[in-house]
């Protein structure tokens, strides 16, 4: 059973920086891809990045420029720099490792962008 665990939400204010770790208990490298998705209260929830086992990476374009995913495969760890922040990122931040045969999820972390 995969487990991610998601750190580095917090309280910061606009135009401030965060960087999300979620921590895989296996190889990220068997991973098809890894994500972060979030989901504001009342909201969908919305993908934010994602980079496949070769290093494709996509972002929507709300965060297009500010946001940067990056993986580390020797500590099965992928990142999300988070710059520039705007009171609409607040939300809670989902790690997620995508297969062909399933989907893992984290447990999320709180982000609240605010003044």
């Amino acid at each position: 059973q995969v487990q991610l665990v998601e750190s580095g939400g917090g309280l910061v204010q606009p135009g401030g920086s965060l960087r999300l770790s979620c921590a895989a208990s296996g190889s990220i490298f068997s991973f098809t891809s890894m994500g972060w998705y979030r989901q504001a209260p009342g909201k969908e929830r919305e993908l934010v990045a994602r980079i496949t086992r070769v290093g494709g990476i996509n972002y929507p374009d709300s965060v297009m420029g500010r946001f940067t995913i990056s993986r580390d495969n020797a500590k099965n760890t992928v990142y999300l720099q988070m710059n520039n922040l705007k009171p609409e990122d607040t939300a809670v931040y989902q790690c997620n490792a995508f297969t062909a045969a399933y989907d893992y999820w984290g447990q999320g972390t709180q982000v609240t962008v605010s003044s």
